[in-house]
């Protein structure tokens, strides 16, 4: 196979290097597009990726002093072990990681973050308080092995019922989501049911790449949301593919229109088409009904969706959340986890959820080749996050609303500093810098005299006109008297005051 040059493409990427002016190639194992080797359409009536598995979701003690072991699954015809088609070493250009490599240098080395994206969730006693019998009775019995590859069946019905609870206040009508083994708790969904066999367990930024592996080849046309978390457009650049973005119309309050989707997707062209709601970094959460018809334009253009759901149920008040979009549609792909609306990113653990069974087929098959399995302690801890996250989302959701209280009325005392759009979800804002230094020397000048980190809009390769402020942690009012008192040593530098 010929290989591109990389001078080449580097030469036809606009976005080729970061800050520091580097590149980096990087060789991975992988087919173009696995998928194309695999069927496109969703489940009908198909098996399940994998062979039901006991009806005991979790261990109990065995009372004989042997520890439990978790279930082992067999593969199913639809879940090949080991492809036909051999992968083909391909090169993939990836740019350095902008925000994160700002974060490495600054994260651990400051005393206050005031741009952290997570929420404070439970410590580690807490959330073993917060568990049930059942899950502190596997926690007690926990052995160190290895785990099932697409994860704790049990998680994966909880991650499967959240996403259908998400329909609750949309529909009237009752359904029955079943795992594996048929078993069911009756929910409100509007949409046929999803089951546990719908999930994939995997790190939150592992399931992006997952996803772009899988499904993105050279030259496939993709449109991505834009500004945000880099891997969600860069990968699918990095294979080669064209990359349209669907900007926000800021002087709207950030709102992603519809329209403007609209007219870039290309029907029978565009292969992806990637969103992000609540959105990172501006808060934006559009109407429900403007995201059912994003939802039926992609499906209409024969297109997939991945929606990107790591801060589902932090909706302000006065704003609808959104149902999953694995939820609405029998080919979207969504992208779920605790680390954001849960507070728990030290588990490293999020998933997949998608009833396109050729889809989530790739995943699991390419994921052989990254962490082939999650964490035990991970999957447990996780699992009671979940079945207790009506009390997590309400502390947290009840924090990121008095810190942005709070910021508010700092934005008041200093007119001159900063512009905020009150976000309409999430833990993260994207304030406008009115002052006549840009957010880059702000940003490093306030980590560097006043040991504050705040984010400027440049890792995001949006100008130097914003800044992301996070509303999730519990010292953000420490933080921000900080960055106050940083201000008021130079107000006319950054347009604050000495008041």
């Amino acid at each position: 196979m010929r290989r591109r040059d990389p001078t080449a493409m580097a030469s036809a990427n606009p976005h080729t290097a970061n800050a520091c002016g580097e590149r980096r190639e990087i060789r991975l194992l992988n087919r173009p597009c696995l998928s194309d080797s695999l069927p496109g359409t969703p489940r009908a009536g198909a098996a399940p990726m994998l062979s039901p598995p006991p009806t005991r979701l979790l261990p109990s003690p065995t009372g004989d002093g042997v520890a439990p072991t978790y279930p082992r699954a067999t593969p199913s015809s639809t879940f090949p072990t080991r492809s036909r088609r051999p992968y083909n070493v391909i090169l993939m250009q990836l740019h350095p990681f902008a925000l994160e490599r700002y974060f490495a240098r600054y994260e651990f080395a400051v005393r206050h973050l005031l741009s952290a994206s997570d929420c404070d969730g439970p410590s580690l006693p807490e959330l073993l308080a917060l568990a049930d019998d059942e899950v502190t009775s596997a926690w007690q019995a926990l052995r160190l092995g290895y785990t099932e590859s697409q994860g704790l069946p049990a998680l994966r019905a909880e991650v499967a019922a959240w996403c259908l609870q998400t329909l609750d206040n949309r529909a009237p009508r009752k359904a029955v989501i079943h795992d594996s083994a048929g078993q069911g708790a009756t929910v409100a969904p509007r949409s046929p049911a999803l089951r546990a066999d719908d999930v994939l367990l995997c790190a939150p930024e592992e399931g992006i790449l997952l996803m772009m592996l899988a499904l993105v080849g050279p030259h496939d046309h993709v449109v991505s949301i834009f500004p945000g978390y880099q891997s969600l457009y860069d990968i699918a650049r990095g294979k080669g593919a064209r990359v349209d973005f669907w900007r926000p119309r800021e002087e709207e309050g950030w709102r992603f229109a519809v329209e403007d989707l609209q007219k870039l997707v290309r029907p029978g062209v565009t292969k992806l088409v990637v969103c992000n709601f609540p959105h990172n970094p501006t808060g934006y959460v559009p109407p429900a009904a403007d995201f059912d018809r994003i939802v039926r334009l992609v499906e209409d253009a024969g297109a997939i969706l991945f929606s990107d759901e790591m801060y589902l149920g932090l909706e302000m008040r006065g704003t609808e959340a959104l149902p999953c979009a694995a939820a609405l549609s029998e080919t979207a792909v969504a992208l779920g986890g605790v680390s954001k609306s849960l507070g728990l990113p030290g588990l490293r653990l999020g998933w997949l959820v998608s009833r396109n069974t050729a889809v989530l087929s790739a995943c699991a098959t390419l994921k052989d080749y990254t962490t082939i399995c999650s964490a035990a302690p991970s999957e447990l801890l996780a699992l009671a996050a979940l079945r207790a996250r009506r009390t997590i989302l309400a502390e947290n959701l009840a924090r990121v609303t008095d810190n942005l209280r709070l910021l508010q009325d700092f934005c008041d005392r200093h007119p001159g500093l900063l512009q905020v759009a009150p976000p309409r979800g999430g833990t993260v804002c994207f304030p406008r810098l009115l002052s006549p230094a840009g957010a880059s020397d702000l940003c490093r000048a306030l980590a560097e005299d006043a040991g504050v980190l705040l984010l400027p809009s440049t890792v995001y390769d949006y100008g130097d006109t914003h800044v992301r402020v996070g509303l999730g942690r519990r010292a953000f009012p420490e933080a921000l008297q900080a960055f106050e008192e940083f201000i008021r040593r130079y107000p006319g530098a950054y347009g604050g005051t000495s008041e």
